[in-house]
């Protein structure tokens, strides 16, 4: 019994937390959409993942969006961009989305 109050813990805890953190460098990252990067280089698509369950508890869905969006904006630094937009919703925990260069 105790184990199973201790998993039951550790996974609400879990689903609480936001474990992925846009970097610094990356919280000037603008999301944008297709319309808004027509005069854009674009650099790369970026496929992005994290957990969308512990087990059998589901995360937030909220928190699995903005941990992908964080990836995204953090992936999008490290290839000199300064917009993403997303391709579609998040689906399964992944993301895919469009990097570009605007400025």
């Amino acid at each position: 019994m105790k184990k199973l109050s201790l998993l039951i813990l550790m996974a609400s805890l879990a689903s609480a937390c936001t474990w992925v953190k846009v970097n610094e460098q990356a919280e000037d990252i603008v999301v944008g959409k297709e319309a808004n990067v027509r005069g854009c280089e674009k650099l790369s698509d970026t496929n992005v993942s994290v957990a969308d369950s512990i087990g059998p508890i589901s995360r937030s869905e909220e928190k699995v969006a903005t941990e992908l969006l964080n990836m995204g904006k953090n992936e999008a630094v490290r290839l000199g961009g300064d917009t993403i937009v997303p391709q579609g919703e998040p689906e399964d925990g992944r993301q895919t989305f469009s990097i570009y260069r605007c400025q």
